[in-house]
């Protein structure tokens, strides 16, 4: 019989998220390099070895946040594409794009975490993939679900991939089942666009630039799409 966690369980559960939460917003004071358990330990009141007990390293927090933040826009694209008919298959992409946006726009530190400058010294743990690839299976079941659909109709007059990429992107291919080779690279080049964009957003790229971001972004993701072969919607 489950009787639920005990009390130390749970008292050690509320901690490690006060410890997360002070880290999160030091990512948005002091950036990813900031990071410092001495001075969390200081606002939670605490000796900074109570806090090692918890997070042993810097590292170890930075990868906490990083699947955290993962999961977390992980989650905003799920609940995106579930929202929409299966067989939209352009809305669900339009969708999914969305939501990486908004998603960027809310957590601009957590996204810059992420998609940002590598923290120097760290090597994200094999514990960060997963939720790393949760928006891309979203991704590229919307793109195989149209292929084996028969709703993918991509426009001609595009370069083919190198021959060496049939060796390559074996990761992403294994998101994108049965598609052939050159809509997988399309649909690598639409993806990475999308990360271009928000990156260029977030990061300001686009001030006293752009100013409707949003009418541009609609344009871009529709852009995109067709290059997959997703019809404009």
């Amino acid at each position: 019989m489950n009787v639920g966690r005990t009390a130390r369980e749970r008292a050690r559960a509320e901690l490690t998220r006060e410890i997360t939460a002070i880290g999160r917003r030091q990512l948005g004071t002091e950036g990813a390099t900031g990071l410092n358990l001495r001075a969390i330990a200081r606002e939670l009141g605490m000796v900074s070895s109570a806090v090692y007990r918890y997070f042993p390293s810097r590292d170890e927090l930075l990868t906490a946040l990083i699947i955290d933040a993962y999961n977390a826009v992980g989650e905003a694209v799920e609940q995106a594409d579930a929202a929409c008919a299966r067989d939209d298959h352009a809305g669900r992409w339009c969708a999914v794009c969305h939501a990486v946006r908004d998603w960027a726009l809310a957590h601009p530190h957590e996204y810059a975490l992420l998609y940002g400058s590598p923290v120097p010294g760290y090597q994200a743990p094999a514990d960060t993939i997963a939720p790393a690839t949760r928006d891309t299976a979203v991704y590229g079941r919307i793109i195989s679900e149209a292929y084996a659909a028969g709703a993918l109709a991509p426009p001609d007059g595009f370069p083919t991939p190198p021959p060496s990429f049939s060796g390559d992107a074996d990761v992403v291919r294994e998101l994108m089942p049965g598609l052939p080779d050159d809509l997988v690279a399309r649909a690598i080049a639409a993806w990475t666009g999308l990360f271009g964009f928000v990156s260029f957003e977030v990061f300001g790229q686009f001030t006293n630039v752009i100013e409707d971001r949003r009418a541009l972004f609609d344009h871009q993701v529709r852009t995109w799409g067709r290059l997959t072969g997703l019809p404009e919607g």
